[in-house]
């Protein structure tokens, strides 16, 4: 409990805010006492906010792993801050970063940072605890035709309107909203920031398991990752209390759900496609495309192969997993962690057997350090690409990660997936030209040649300009 206690009693409730502080402390008294009774360290998701939250990491894979990857991480831009994702739009050659406290800035052609953001929307963001956080600037994704109509997409945490809902006013968090915005007519590094159409608003009860991923599909499409909703277990205030968030197709947390951009229909600024899996389904929300997730973070499309859709779904305490989300899949949580049966009063005692009628499997899982330290990998697991690029060698091979071995010092994890016959292995990159340990793994990257990037930082919170993308290239 030691690190949990701590952060709280140090960090948490340094708010000049009494009723702010009023109102966390009364919800930590409901959930954290009875659940915790002052002895198990909790795990809130995926960074941790120095809250105590070791996720979980397990793996299906590492057991398996043989021979070791050696790679070696190249500097490609520094100075950034907390960079969640970086996208090439199609047939631009400049990469498009995004900093958790609300920038956009552009890497050009040689691989220089432009001083100047393409997008600063920091006055929308919800107000951040400097040690650690989840909220922010979290997702970016570029229109099909961005080359002519100028149109990108980029998610974030808010502030939440009320609209005299006292319940969200005193217990709810933030409002994770997905908008759409223009190119600038007079200068293509800087957006319009009078363009703005918000596409989606999702009101979120706690702080963290947010998602947020967003990314177009082959089929054109806007994807669009959710977390359960956020504290742990998928339990608590704004969860559904029989079967979790995951498992309620009438919500729309914890699920991967699919829009169409270019409509507007039924009072909403997006179409909802007429192959959804759940349209015609009166008891589900017709956006959802696949459900039973966690805290997808970081999902990405295979540019290769059949282009399927790779999810990181960070777990509780014991296991991670990486999943190949189709049309329609129930991942299973909160039944299932890992491959493991789940029970969310106990959540590091899994029971030996459940109904995993209709679950898909994730295709590598992995221990997680929290609840099963003897061979884990990671705290938090961090979905990354499928290479495409021009080491031949790695083509097709699944390059991921775990944003470190422990929250108080950075231990980033770097590793391998590799498919033989349907069935998939892991293996953990040895990083040969770093000295000490790796930096936290906040996400990965994919340009337009298919080379994949790791997007690190060395601070627990999104904190200065001090962070670095790296190239992630052969040793030798």
């Amino acid at each position: 409990m030691g690190l949990f206690d701590s952060f709280i009693s140090a960090n948490l409730f340094k708010k000049t805010n009494r009723l702010y502080q009023s109102r966390t402390l009364a919800f930590l008294s409901l959930i954290y006492t009875p659940l915790l009774g002052g002895t198990k360290l909790m795990r809130i998701s995926k960074l941790m906010l120095g809250l105590a939250l070791s996720a979980g990491l397990t793996t299906t894979g590492i057991g398996a792993a043989s021979a070791e990857t050696a790679v070696k991480l190249e500097p490609y831009v520094t100075g950034v801050n907390a960079p969640l994702a970086m996208v090439q739009p199609a047939g631009d050659e400049r990469k498009f970063v995004i900093e958790q406290y609300g920038k956009v800035k552009i890497i050009d052609k040689d691989g220089n940072l432009l001083p100047t953001p393409f997008l600063d929307i920091r006055n929308k963001i919800v107000d951040q605890w400097h040690d650690f956080d989840e909220r922010g600037l979290l997702g970016l994704a570029f229109h099909p035709d961005f080359a002519n109509n100028g149109k990108f997409y980029v998610a974030y945490s808010t502030t939440t309107n009320f609209q005299g809902d006292l319940g969200k006013l005193f217990w709810w968090d933030h409002t994770n909203t997905v908008e759409e915005y223009t190119v600038s007519k007079d200068d293509p590094n800087v957006a319009d920031l009078h363009s703005g159409r918000i596409i989606s608003e999702i009101d979120w009860p706690q702080f963290n398991h947010n998602g947020h991923w967003i990314g177009f599909g082959p089929d054109n499409m806007l994807y669009i990752s959710t977390g359960d909703g956020g504290y742990a277990n998928d339990w608590g205030i704004g969860h559904n209390v029989t079967e979790g968030n995951g498992q309620d197709l009438s919500v729309l947390h914890g699920k991967i759900l699919r829009v169409d951009v270019d409509k507007q229909e039924n009072g909403k600024n997006y179409g909802i496609p007429a192959d959804n899996p759940f349209v015609g389904n009166d008891d589900a929300q017709k956006e959802i495309y696949a459900y039973g997730l966690r805290n997808p973070w970081r999902c990405s499309f295979d540019m290769g192969g059949d282009n399927r859709l790779f999810c990181g779904d960070v777990q509780q305490n014991s296991f991670e997993e990486i999943d190949i989300i189709a049309k329609g899949d129930n991942l299973g949580w909160r039944k299932m962690e890992g491959e493991s049966c789940f029970d969310y009063t106990k959540p590091d005692n899994h029971p030996a057997d459940c109904d995993k009628t209709g679950l898909v499997d994730p295709i590598i899982t992995y221990k997680n350090c929290t609840a099963q330290p003897d061979g884990c990998a990671g705290i938090s697991i961090t979905g990354g690409y499928v290479y495409r690029g021009s080491h031949k060698e790695w083509d097709g091979k699944y390059i991921f990660g775990d944003w470190s071995k422990s929250f108080a010092a950075m231990d980033g994890q770097i590793f391998i997936g590799s498919e033989k016959d349907g069935k998939w292995e892991m293996e953990v990159a040895k990083v040969a030209n770093m000295d000490g340990k790796t930096p936290y793994i906040l996400a990965f990257a994919q340009d337009e040649a298919g080379e994949v990037y790791a997007l690190t930082s060395i601070t627990t919170g999104p904190n200065g300009t001090l962070d670095t993308i790296y190239k992630i290239v052969p040793a030798n």
